[in-house]
């Protein structure tokens, strides 16, 4: 993770900070769960179609 995106995080957070209901706007407990959830969607977006794609053999993969 780039030290400008972490930054940019935290000067979201702090602009948003009137929107966060109970929790603080530095809270690394939401920090690290919102790199998961993002992680577990970016694994998933690229881990799907690359299983798909496993189970067409490479000769029909380059014919089309």
């Amino acid at each position: 993770m780039k030290i400008e995106n972490a930054l940019g995080g935290l000067g979201a957070a702090r602009l948003m900070s009137s929107l966060l209901f109970g929790v603080a706007p530095y809270d690394p407990l939401t920090f690290g769960a919102v790199v998961a959830v993002l992680t577990l969607v970016a694994v998933a977006a690229c881990g799907i179609p690359a299983r798909r794609a496993i189970r067409i053999p490479p000769s029909i993969a380059l014919r089309s």
